[in-house]
Formats: structure tokens, C-alpha cells, sequence
């Protein structure tokens, strides 16, 4: 059996980031998933200093252990000011340092939202551009809109944006 980890890429303790990651992951099929709280992986600010006096992390191989243990990853990033979440970016940074290429190849869902009308769009195009770097293999893309309008219940419940999302889903299911 296949073996799918998500998150949402935020320490929200209400990430909707986290609840979209989920919801995504409850439509796979013969599936194991794994959904990941970030606040499980804290790690300080990367610096070289840091990283000289103390070394990496443990939470940080311990993340990139799970993606080693995936099949593929589901991916939704919250945007603050544009760009990736203080957490995250301070965990891929930490985890680059381990294996640049910590993406691994795996098939990877890249999602994300927020309660505007771009759905966190600005923070989708950075991490589209930046994780092919780092060997990510990103099969297909979802961003939700409004996700308080959006989102209810724990699905989406407008009937265009939900097919959107489980056209993604079953293109990742395909490559994995």
C-alpha cells in the first residue's frame, strides 16, 4: 500500500492550510496517509552560526525521515505576507541542509489557501518555482479561495472547486 504524508505548512493550531491538506488526503483510495502537525518539528531560525556551533536539528532529520518514508507528499502552504510560514521556511531551510534534495522525486500535490480571494496564489508561484530545486516533483496544484466561504463542515463545499481538487487528487493517486 502506498504511503501519502500531508501537511498543511503552518503552526497554526487552526491551520486551514492543514485542514485542506486533510481533507485532500481523506479522498485518496487505498491509501496510507499520514498528516503532519509542524509544531512537532520546531526548530529555531536557520543560520550558518547556528549550524556551525550545534549542528542540524534532530527535527529536522526526523521530517526528512518521513518524506523518505512517503510515496508522495501533500503539500499546502500558508501565506503570510506572501511567502512561506516563519515554521516552514525555517524547517526546509534546516532540511535542505541535510539533503538539497529533500523533495526526493516524490509526486507531490502543491495546495494552498486562505480566507482571501487568491487562495494564497503569491506563496503557490514561489514554491513552484523554488522546490523543482530541490527535487520536488510536483504532479499537480490546487489553491482554494475564500476557504471561510469555501470550506465548510470539513469539505469543500462548492461543487466547481471540490472537482478541481479531486482531479488533483487522482492525478497524484496516478503517479504514485
Amino acid at each position: 500500500m502506498k504511503k501519502i504524508l500531508a501537511f498543511g505548512a503552518s503552526n497554526s493550531k487552526t491551520s486551514i492550510n492543514k485542514q485542506l491538506a486533510t481533507y485532500a488526503s481523506s479522498l485518496l483510495k487505498n491509501t496510507e496517509v499520514e498528516v503532519l502537525d509542524l509544531n512537532d518539528f520546531d526548530v529555531p531560525t536557520y543560520s550558518v552560526d547556528l549550524e556551525g556551533k550545534s549542528g542540524i536539528p534532530d527535527n529536522a532529520q526526523q521530517f526528512l525521515n518521513k518524506i523518505t518514508a512517503s510515496d508522495g507528499l501533500i503539500i499546502s502552504l500558508a501565506e503570510h505576507n506572501g511567502a512561506y510560514t516563519a515554521i516552514f521556511k525555517s524547517l526546509f531551510d534546516w532540511t535542505s541542509r541535510i539533503d538539497v534534495k529533500l523533495f526526493q522525486q516524490k509526486p507531490m500535490l502543491l495546495m494552498s489557501t486562505s480566507p482571501g480571494a487568491r487562495g494564497g496564489q503569491s506563496v503557490l508561484e514561489i514554491a513552484e518555482n523554488r522546490f523543482p530545486i530541490h527535487d520536488a516533483n510536483i504532479v499537480a496544484k490546487f489553491s482554494l479561495p475564500s476557504f471561510n466561504d469555501n470550506f465548510k463542515e470539513e469539505k469543500i463545499v462548492d461543487a466547481d472547486l471540490n472537482t478541481s481538487l479531486v482531479k488533483a487528487v487522482n492525478t497524484l493517486a496516478e503517479r504514485l
